[in-house]
């Protein structure tokens, strides 16, 4: 390994890491915030010193009262932050302006700590909030976005099967659709790498918003449990295809066809037609799936919700109740031409009552902590009974809307609902 390699490889989630970054970052706000040896009889000292911790604690307090109103007011990220999220954030703000303070007040030691507290106050409160959304396990998931080579449809096949599958890049062309998306990620199984392979059920996949395709397998790690499936099962699992149904991080299309882009077209058509020029895929619809988290979990209902005969199971991880973009008339004005109707008509259970799901598998899948989400799964899943189809409800423990819950996701459900996509192959 490199001494790149080895500096990418950097574990960000480790408690050998975390816990000495920690320790060292108390130390150096307490230094910063408590006089100099030589000063602990002086009262102005004291005074200075309840100054410091005064700015410190109106920081902290400012900064939770910013993580009300962004959660409870203008619901600025549409989830909920954690309390572990919001007391990471108040220490940071709690050490930048024990820092500023201490710069203010003076004397050379305590200038120079104050200002290495700068930095520390930055990252490590970000290593915390990391750990809490486990988006990052990572150095190298931080610096690059797709650390995989490009699919090469032409390569040589392999002599003998693999032992583990492969992830690559590919870039799917918006055919019909003229949607401008970013290169998708796929996942083949060693099945799928030799010669003459059998044909294989495939899962469409989508990440977050913001987010971009390769975060399912980064923050999702969701090669690991396809190989585990694989091992158990002849090197034979589902092809996996995490497409780009955003064009951009931040940009919520809500999955349909509209002035955003002709996202619908470019999932049902443009996609299914690349993955059948390009790979050993099954023509079996029933054994084709999707899944997705948070945003792309909502797509992956939407998808299966409006196009039951195109799939035959899905897996949605902290699904919405509705594509949403901050509220039902600013949704209807971006991506359904201002009708509040058409939006409706949109949502899952809307389209569950109008199609039908009869013989589906669907696994829904939440946060413990996540209440919202966790009651979205338990209003689809009953939707979804209603309409025919098989619900496994699961609760990730302790998490929240966040990477630990699509990481205990895919570990818990990614075998039977592998299981599903194979036994619906004719």
């Amino acid at each position: 390994m490199s001494p790149t390699e080895w500096i990418l490889a950097t574990q960000l989630q480790a408690p050998s890491k975390l816990v000495p970054a920690d320790l060292a970052f108390a130390v150096l706000a307490v230094a910063v915030l408590l006089p100099a040896v030589r000063q602990w009889r002086s009262r102005q000292a004291w005074r200075r010193v309840g100054t410091r911790a005064a700015i410190a604690v109106v920081a902290a307090l400012v900064v939770v009262a910013a993580c009300w109103v962004t959660t409870h007011v203008v619901d600025l990220f549409g989830v909920a932050l954690s309390p572990v999220t919001q007391m990471w954030s108040a220490l940071a703000g709690a050490a930048l302006a024990l820092a500023v303070t201490g710069v203010v007040q003076g004397g050379r030691w305590r200038r120079a700590l104050a200002i290495v507290l700068v930095p520390a106050a930055l990252l490590v409160p970000a290593l915390g909030i990391n750990v809490e959304f486990g988006k990052y396990p990572t150095l190298g998931t931080v610096v690059q976005s797709d650390p995989w080579p490009a699919y090469d449809p032409d390569a040589a096949p392999l002599g003998t099967m693999p032992t583990a599958g492969v992830v690559r890049t590919a870039t799917i062309p918006g055919t019909r659709s003229h949607f401008d998306a970013r290169p998708a990620v796929v996942y083949l199984p060693p099945a799928a790498l030799v010669r003459d392979p059998r044909p294989l059920p495939v899962v469409i996949a989508f990440s977050g918003q913001p987010g971009a395709p390769g975060d399912l397998f980064t923050a999702g790690r969701l090669a690991e449990p396809l190989d585990a499936y694989a091992r158990a099962h002849d090197g034979r699992a589902p092809i996996v295809v995490s497409v780009d149904q955003l064009s951009a991080p931040g940009r919520n299309t809500m999955c349909v066809d509209s002035r955003l882009g002709n996202v619908a077209t470019y999932v049902m058509h443009d996609v299914p037609a690349w993955i059948a020029a390009n790979m050993p895929a099954t023509t079996d619809r029933k054994a084709w799936g999707l899944t997705g988290f948070s945003q792309g979990g909502t797509c992956t209902m939407q998808f299966l919700t409006g196009h039951p005969s195109e799939f035959g199971a899905a897996l949605a991880v902290s699904s919405e109740l509705q594509p949403i973009d901050q509220g039902p008339q600013h949704s209807a004005d971006q991506a359904f031409g201002g009708s509040v109707a058409a939006w409706r008509a949109a949502a899952p259970i809307a389209q569950m009552r109008e199609n039908g799901l009869d013989g589906h598998a669907l696994w829904l899948t939440a946060g413990s902590s996540d209440r919202k989400f966790s009651e979205n799964a338990r209003k689809l899943g009953h939707a979804a009974r209603a309409a025919g189809a098989r619900v496994t409800i699961g609760s990730a423990p302790g998490s929240g809307h966040d990477w630990n819950t699509v990481q205990w996701s895919f570990r818990t459900e990614v075998a039977p609902f592998a299981d599903a996509l194979f036994a619906a192959e004719h």
